[in-house]
């Protein structure tokens, strides 16, 4: 699905025009940026949560010659899938088993 696609359910869904449709998603997605260029996280319930992993600099290579390459330190935006979206993704695939729910991990016994 791209951004135009996203768009248009969004006008089908709420039965706005197209323009308004993409007014909101535009704002959604700038709230989220801003939100991740402040590294603060965004967690959205039952769908997953973005944050922001700093990597710090490192000699790599140049796979194709082999030659030793500086790697600038970064700031990468990291998506971490929520357990909810999780299972019924899984839960889509054809031949997927009924999902049901994980048993929780025995706890040690108390003495």
């Amino acid at each position: 699905m791209t951004k135009a696609d996203l768009i248009d359910v969004v006008a089908e869904r709420l039965k706005l025009p197209r323009g308004r449709a993409e007014l909101l998603v535009g704002h959604v997605f700038d709230s989220m940026v801003d939100a991740l260029k402040k590294s603060e996280g965004i967690e959205i319930r039952g769908f997953g949560s973005f944050s922001i992993r700093e990597y710090r600099e490192y000699e790599g290579r140049n796979p194709r010659t082999g030659e030793a390459v500086h790697v600038r330190p970064k700031r990468l935006a990291f998506f971490k899938v929520g357990k909810e979206l999780r299972e019924r993704v899984n839960a889509s695939r054809p031949g997927a088993p009924p999902s049901s729910p994980s048993p929780s991990p025995a706890l040690p016994a108390a003495e």
